[in-house]
């Protein structure tokens, strides 16, 4: 998956931004305003996706690509190499289920709101 792959994959789905708040490097896609993926602009080497606490320990024990998340809080995310094997399809998956983990743990305005778009 390249870096326009990944964009537009993101931006497909429902509520999503890209925004660049920490520096002019690093892109972040959040979903109504909470994070759910990041990578570096310049050298897109790697993307960082929430993950279930469970989850994330079965991916990094099963896949040698996936590593606890990278400045991140490592029990919830996830740094998961690109060019490392995982297939594209894989790799929609795990973006796909760290935007639905973000949503489930919205409040319930914020949820309705995402569902009126």
């Amino acid at each position: 998956m390249n870096i326009e792959e990944f964009r537009d994959y993101c931006l497909s789905m429902k509520g999503t931004s890209e925004d660049l708040p920490f520096d002019e490097n690093t892109l972040v896609f959040k979903v109504m305003g909470k994070m759910f993926a990041l990578t570096d602009l310049d050298n897109f080497e790697s993307i960082n996706l929430k993950c279930d606490p469970e989850k994330a320990i079965e991916l990094r024990e099963q896949y040698p690509a996936v590593q606890p998340g990278y400045h991140m809080n490592k029990k919830h995310w996830n740094t998961v190499l690109n060019n490392a094997g995982i297939p594209d399809t894989l790799m929609k998956q795990w973006i796909r289920d760290s935007y639905d983990l973000v949503v489930a743990g919205m409040p319930k305005k914020l949820r309705d709101q995402l569902n009126n778009l």
